[in-house]
């Protein structure tokens, strides 16, 4: 019975520390992968508050969220990406928006990212599945890591009437008209960030108009 109680304490003080660097209010959702060669079959992923932002270090990719945090008809979601080092491969991170059901099965949400290699990519998620918006595309807008390896890129989606604008660093990369998104722009914001990445987001913001 005594080593029972040791074993769960010893478990509990082990979880706690992990459940303890989520910052409150906010979740998390990892993609979780049934393949022991992907990266997104690993569980060692930080997500924390640093200063007044979030830091993400892993480990799977995963997407994070305050379902405070919604927005609806016109909008902007921005959020400033520090790529802490380069990545072992090519890998993205970026703003969430129009986020459904993200705890469920039937999750849905569009994603607006960046890579060290200076691409953009907008992309769907509904349940397991993804669509791309617009694939991989070079930009001389994307910051790429400079000599110390970090790289600073603030990002943005902009929804108005029935624009929805993406822009990297004050420079719109790419517009579409709202109906040709086919999917739900209004819901919850967030952000993304691929796997074997470390990230720092600042400044989280949206702003409604």
């Amino acid at each position: 019975m005594l080593q029972r109680v040791v074993l769960v304490a010893l478990v509990t003080s082990l979880v706690a520390p992990l459940a303890a660097q989520k910052p409150a209010g906010w979740k998390m959702r990892i993609d979780r992968s049934t393949s022991a060669q992907d990266p997104d079959d690993r569980k060692d992923v930080t997500f924390m508050a640093m200063g007044k932002g979030f830091h993400v270090s892993g480990g799977p990719a995963g997407v994070y969220w305050n379902p405070a945090n919604t927005a609806m008809g016109n909008y902007t979601v921005k959020g400033t990406f520090t790529l802490v080092k380069p990545s072992s491969h090519t890998n993205y991170y970026g703003l969430v928006f129009g986020g459904q059901g993200l705890d469920g099965s039937t999750q849905s949400y569009t994603y607006f990212t960046v890579a060290q290699n200076g691409t953009f990519l907008i992309k769907q998620r509904t349940g397991e599945d993804t669509r791309d918006v617009k694939t991989y595309t070079q930009s001389p807008a994307v910051k790429t890591p400079d000599n110390s390896g970090k790289s600073v890129n603030v990002l943005e989606v902009r929804v108005a009437g029935n624009t929805i604008s993406y822009v990297v660093n004050g420079t719109v990369v790419h517009t579409m008209p709202k109906a040709d998104l086919k999917a739900n722009a209004d819901g919850i914001v967030g952000f993304r960030v691929n796997h074997v990445t470390e990230v720092m987001v600042d400044d989280f913001q949206v702003q409604k108009s």
